[in-house]
């Protein structure tokens, strides 16, 4: 007899989801009112693609934590790596050319802002964690020497990652809510929820997910 499989998922398993939905749904929402008005340069892509990149790195990490069975594992992975990989990313990076592209159109001087600032820093992370990630799981870990060493590579990748999601949602929360744009084109009400509240939700959510005692024990046995 087949081994029956146990379910994964968890209570509240997609209140993250459904929060970076929020975020994406304002952004579009303002974006496509800026272009009825008129408002067409290189910024419109910018919360359009970052937002919606938010929204896929969002589901990336909800869907590879928690999984346990071999099944189920290779799943998540998959769908892990085409949520981020393969649209998450293109799409933040995509983003951040346009940001600076209006900058450079608009003669306007780059990183002064603590917007600007983290959302460099963010974005050069997020590619070198996902080179790290993909090179620990793909062709066995070869490109580390094998799967055992990949794997104590990998332990790590996961950790930044849980560092690295709390940096981009202060990085949305300060585009969003705290500047010109925000305070120009968002009602503060939906201002404060898009980007103050949702994002805080989508957090504790991750968090909610996360296997701490099995994390801790990989990271202290690296």
């Amino acid at each position: 007899m087949a081994r029956k499989e146990k379910a994964e998922g968890r209570k509240g398993d997609d209140v993250a989801k459904y929060a970076a939905l929020v975020t994406l749904t304002v952004t579009w929402f303002t974006v496509i009112k800026m272009l009825f008005n008129g408002q067409w340069s290189w910024f419109v892509l910018h919360p359009t693609l970052e937002s919606l990149a938010m929204f896929l790195i969002t589901y990336g990490i909800m869907t590879l934590q928690p999984t346990s069975q071999p099944r189920t594992k290779a799943a998540g992975l998959s769908r892990h790596q085409g949520a981020i990989l393969f649209l998450g990313l293109p799409a933040l990076l995509t983003g951040t050319f346009a940001i600076i592209m209006n900058k450079i159109d608009a003669g306007k001087p780059h990183f002064i802002s603590w917007h600007s600032t983290l959302g460099i820093i963010a974005a050069g992370w997020i590619v070198f964690q996902v080179c790290i990630g993909g090179a620990s799981v793909w062709l066995n870990g070869k490109a580390f020497g094998g799967p055992n060493k990949a794997k104590s590579v990998w332990k790590w990748h996961r950790f930044s990652g849980y560092v690295l999601f709390p940096l981009l949602l202060i990085t949305v929360n300060l585009g969003g809510a705290l500047s010109n744009w925000g305070q120009k084109n968002v009602w503060l009400p939906i201002r404060l929820i898009a980007y103050g509240l949702a994002p805080l939700v989508s957090w504790v959510a991750i968090l909610s997910r996360v296997r701490y005692h099995p994390l801790l024990l990989d990271l202290l046995c690296y």
